[in-house]
């Protein structure tokens, strides 16, 4: 299979992770509820979110390297029982603390599930078409956003919140199962990552000072935690202003929707503005509209800045792998993704654990403050970051001269990896 071929691989991608992605989401609420059931207080609550990411905070690049010498799609299913019975354990756990290890399960799991898929999309997609891949393959993660919360909150209520929330864990690991009838025969046997043949390992700190690889880990830390903590947090928002669950629901998939529609018009975006110019405007609203959510605006208002907010926020996750993919040398492209994603489960481990310290001193809004101050750093990284790095420019030639080529069956050099 050369990139730029056959996409049917990516739309059964995007479903599988928007069914894996959904499980997630609507367990992540209901793991809230679930603890507040049992007793735990804002401060239990952030523990248990940073444990989510705690498990693969050590696991993210040793499994980078495996795929950059292998293949991709075994990491696929792994992720998928992993997240399943992650989820389902969680919903029969009788305590803060079994519940927090089984969270970390399914942690690792969606870890598993997410190297896996972006080393698949970096590998089989020509470098002229990895915005536009890496775009469309995160809809399978707001669609999962958008999806996973309503079904939480249409479950979870009533006197015994305990059991409603165990039953959503519970339908949440059924749904994560669901993706295994997408994983059929998605990566091509020829697609092994060029580490397989030369068998040579790029050390991680030159991986890190390659040009744009740590602006692109900080704007995904930045995105995926204000991501997360609006997951976590907003759950205990809506209980000390009495919003219910279902309307909490409503409105976490209305941020989602908001990044789906951001994803599906990413591309006239960035013909219009640049990749520099439209991070940077993004990152500066989503941390302007963070701290807004802190006020205590009607339901309305506040429904109106998460759906702005998701449109920011969708920029971010997409626009950030490619850049690391294409400032990444070509045999540590899955490194790179993982040392990304390492960056991620730091700010999951952090970002909640701060999030729980602040909202034990200064109340359940303040988290959200925090986040608006990581993303406004975040825009000014983003503004001092190069439009296009020499890698990038490099192989977006090579890869338009394999598409012009693509007639006579001569693959690019570059699209091995």
């Amino acid at each position: 299979m050369t990139p730029g071929g056959n996409r049917g691989w990516l739309l059964r991608l995007v479903i599988a992770f928007g069914f894996a992605q959904g499980a997630v989401s609507m367990a992540r609420p209901a793991v809230s509820y679930r603890a507040l059931a049992l007793g735990a207080d804002e401060r239990a609550v952030g523990v248990i979110a940073g444990v989510y990411a705690l498990l693969p905070l050590f696991a993210a690049v040793p499994l980078g390297r495996r795929t950059d010498h292998g293949r991709c799609a075994p990491l696929l299913p792994a992720g998928v029982v992993l997240i399943a019975g992650g989820c389902a354990l969680s919903g029969v756990a009788g305590s803060l603390g079994t519940m927090a290890l089984w969270s970390g399960v399914m942690g690792l799991g969606h870890l598993c599930f997410v190297i896996g898929a972006q080393s698949l999309v970096a590998r089989q997609s020509a470098p002229h078409e990895q915005d536009r891949n890496f775009g469309h393959f995160t809809i399978g993660a707001s669609l999962g956003q958008l999806i996973g919360p309503i079904a939480a909150g249409a479950l979870i209520g009533g006197p015994d919140m305990a059991g409603s929330s165990a039953l959503a864990l519970l339908v949440a690991g059924a749904g994560a199962a669901v993706a295994f009838t997408s994983l059929w025969r998605i990566e091509h046997p020829r697609a092994a990552g060029p580490g397989a043949e030369r068998g040579g390992r790029v050390p991680v700190g030159s991986i890190l000072r390659a040009r744009g690889v740590p602006a692109g880990i900080l704007i995904s830390l930045s995105v995926l935690s204000a991501t997360d903590i609006l997951t976590a947090y907003l759950p205990v928002v809506g209980e000390h202003r009495g919003i219910s669950p279902a309307v909490i629901g409503l409105l976490l998939s209305l941020r989602a929707a908001a990044t789906i529609a951001c994803r599906l018009v990413l591309t006239p975006l960035l013909r219009l503005l640049g990749r520099t110019a439209l991070l940077t405007v993004t990152c500066l609203l989503a941390a302007l509209l963070c701290a807004g959510v802190a006020l205590p605006v009607p339901v309305w208002v506040l429904a109106l800045m998460l759906a702005v907010l998701g449109f920011c926020l969708g920029v971010g996750q997409p626009l950030s792998m490619t850049t690391v993919v294409q400032a990444a040398p070509d045999d540590a492209r899955s490194t790179a993704l993982a040392l990304r994603l390492t960056g991620n489960r730091l700010g999951q481990v952090a970002a909640p654990a701060a999030a729980g310290l602040i909202a034990g001193v200064a109340g359940v809004a303040a988290p959200f403050v925090m986040l608006g101050a990581l993303l406004l750093l975040s825009s000014g990284v983003a503004l001092r970051s190069p439009s296009a790095t020499a890698g990038e420019r490099r192989r977006t030639a090579i890869g338009q001269d394999g598409a012009d080529r693509a007639g006579d069956g001569r693959p690019c050099r570059e699209a091995k990896g």
